[in-house]
């Protein structure tokens, strides 16, 4: 087997000819001629059952090795990684496909009854853990009952232990059973307006489905470019929502902050005392940067004398006209309070000579009067006149 051994990529060394022979050692000799043909080969092709193949060698001998499959390790050379061991099928036909569609799908079958035994399993406990878990809350329900009759069994044994009279028992009995009736009116009151609320919110909910498929209508209705635009507007929509969220949460977490400060600023003396120096500084700073403002607004001395006498000359002015308008407002009173005495005495004398004959009508009517009740006379006056 060594004999057959393809060459070493290594030069030849001087003593690699046998001296007087003329030929190779045996690790370069080539391979004899004495190779048997594989009966599944035609010679001259290079696949089987063909004319013309090249011939092959079956078997180890047969095996095209190449350096790179060799590499030099530290330890030396490693061999060649060799495949599955034994005898192979040399041949795939329809059998072997068979054969291994037959295997898996006995696998699968395997797996699936493995799996369906698996469910079966799950739902006998499922169905199981139902039955116990409707079995346990009708239990904590009787539980629930019978504590309360134990409590109610106990109280009676406290009452009849410390001789408590029958009528204290029954003023008991009767108190606890109007708060029973109070809270029972309550909880009547809290579920009517529970139902009621759920039905504002399912009205609200169904109006908010007619405006949103009203929305989407009219967006339908819109030409491509309003639907993009509107794409556009909601999409500023959302990222405006969502910074709002991050802000809004961003708010919370510095109102958690300052309450935490004002908690521990609170129980400390120290901090107090600091805020009210940092306080203290702001206002001085403030004065200082209003002082320095004015220190840079004010000028030369003679501007600033200028700047005086000229608004000194202003305020002059203005108050010389302020009293010119006050004379004028003056004289006009005097001339309206004169127009209004005036129209007085017209009143009062108009006032005089009404009255006045108005009192001497009244005073006709009296001495009519006194002259005596009237009579009708029928047919007295041609034309039926009243007649005194």
């Amino acid at each position: 087997m060594a004999s057959q051994r393809p060459p070493s990529g290594r030069p030849m060394s001087r003593g690699s000819l046998v001296p007087g022979t003329g030929r190779p050692p045996t690790a370069i000799r080539p391979p004899p001629t004495a190779v048997r043909v594989g009966t599944g080969i035609v010679p001259g092709t290079g696949r089987p059952g063909t004319r013309g193949g090249a011939l092959g060698t079956p078997g180890v001998l047969s095996a095209q090795i190449k350096v790179a499959d060799r590499p030099v390790t530290q330890q030396g050379l490693s061999g060649m990684k060799t495949g599955m061991k034994g005898p192979q099928r040399q041949i795939l036909d329809k059998s072997y496909y068979l054969g291994l569609l037959r295997s898996k799908i006995n696998e699968l079958t395997t797996e699936t009854s493995k799996l369906q035994k698996e469910i079966d399993t799950f739902n006998q406990e499922n169905s199981v853990y139902l039955s116990y878990e409707k079995r346990a809350e009708g239990l904590a329900g009787e539980l629930k009952d019978l504590q309360g009759q134990l409590a109610d069994y106990n109280m009676l044994v406290d009452k009849l232990n410390t001789n408590t009279e029958m009528e204290e028992v029954i003023n008991d009995f009767n108190m606890l059973k109007a708060q029973n009736d109070r809270e029972a009116q309550s909880m009547d009151v809290i579920f009517t307006e529970r139902r009621e609320k759920e039905e504002m919110i399912r009205a609200v909910e169904e109006e908010m489905e007619r405006e949103k498929q009203a929305a989407d209508d009219i967006i339908k209705k819109m030409s491509p470019e309003k639907q993009n635009q509107y794409a556009a507007m909601k999409a500023s929509n959302d990222e405006l929502l969502q910074e709002l969220d991050g802000r809004q949460e961003e708010l919370d977490t510095l109102i958690t902050r300052k309450e935490t400060f004002e908690a521990e600023l609170y129980h400390s003396q120290v901090k107090r005392e600091a805020v009210l120096l940092h306080e203290k500084l702001q206002e001085l700073e403030l004065k200082r940067d209003a002082m320095v403002a004015e220190d840079k607004s004010m000028g030369s001395p003679q501007e600033e004398r200028d700047r005086l006498f000229k608004q000194v000359k202003e305020d002059n002015q203005e108050t010389a006209s302020m009293e010119r308008q006050l004379t004028e407002m003056r004289e006009k009173m005097s001339l309206i309070n004169e127009e209004i005495r005036q129209l007085d005495n017209n009143m009062e004398e108009h006032q005089a000579l009404h009255w006045g004959g108005v009192d001497g009508e009244w005073a006709g009517m009296g001495e009519f009067w006194a002259l005596g009740p009237m009579r009708v006379v029928e047919g007295g006056g041609r034309d039926g006149s009243i007649v005194l």
